[in-house]
């Protein structure tokens, strides 16, 4: 009978997890494969944690609502939270596009994904979507976003140019994206601006404005996507040196 109500406890306990592991998936087929583009000629960062510092400390700095403003993200938008971790910006997106929008946290890792479906659910934030994503793929459906979001993950990524250009077809004509990272070298888990601005031109991303945000909160830089004839082929990318 101990042993019994041992294993009830335990599936108890387990059932909520696999509930959103099942549900947790790719969102869309793959896209164009990471061999068909160049690797990038600098160091990539590992990913060590799902969250930068503490939500207090980046409330503080206003850090999600200045990443909104300059967005300007409203009520209504589809935004992708890419690279979403913890959350951070999650649970904060999901109010501000309000029901008739939607946040879609992508993560290439699962057991994030798990913990952050968790957290919604005990938010009871209903407009949350999870998509499990690949290095060179985020596996979003095409013309899907209105904005999304890269905040202190980019130099994580080890296939940017496969990324960011699968990326671009997860958005809408007029879109923009925001990256958020520091200006310090890859390995120390930042990007520099000109490295940045160098590798999303090499895609056709074309840079909007960038930011300075307050503390240690780093840069934001805003950039539209390729489109059209701007859409450059694969083969086409050249790869940027380290900066």
């Amino acid at each position: 009978m101990i042993a019994l109500a041992r294993a009830v406890t335990l599936l108890v306990a387990l059932g909520p997890t696999c509930a959103h592991a099942a549900d947790i998936g790719y969102l869309a087929p793959p896209g164009v494969a990471a061999i068909e583009f160049p690797s990038p000629r600098r160091p990539v960062a590992e990913i060590v944690s799902p969250r930068r510092s503490s939500e207090e400390h980046r409330d503080a700095l206003n850090e999600a609502g200045e990443v909104a403003r300059h967005l300007e993200l409203t009520p209504g938008m589809t935004v992708g939270d890419i690279g979403a971790g913890s959350g951070y910006h999650t649970v904060r997106l999901s109010p501000l596009v309000g029901p008739g929008g939607s946040v879609v946290a992508e993560d290439v890792t699962r057991d994030y994904l798990i913990e952050l479906a968790r957290r919604t659910e005990r938010l009871k934030l209903k407009n949350v979507k999870f998509a499990l994503g690949e290095p060179h793929d985020p596996r979003l459906p095409a013309s899907s976003l209105d904005a999304a979001i890269l905040v202190h993950m980019y130099h994580e990524i080890t296939q940017p140019y496969a990324f960011l250009y699968n990326l671009a077809l997860a958005l809408k004509p007029g879109a923009r994206i925001g990256i958020v990272d520091l200006e310090r070298p890859t390995p120390q888990h930042g990007t520099p601006i000109e490295l940045l601005r160098c590798e999303l031109s090499a895609v056709g991303y074309h840079e909007i404005a960038t930011y300075r945000l307050a503390g240690d909160g780093g840069y934001l830089a805003v950039f539209s996507p390729p489109g059209g004839a701007g859409r450059k082929s694969p083969r086409d990318i050249v790869a940027c040196g380290a900066r």
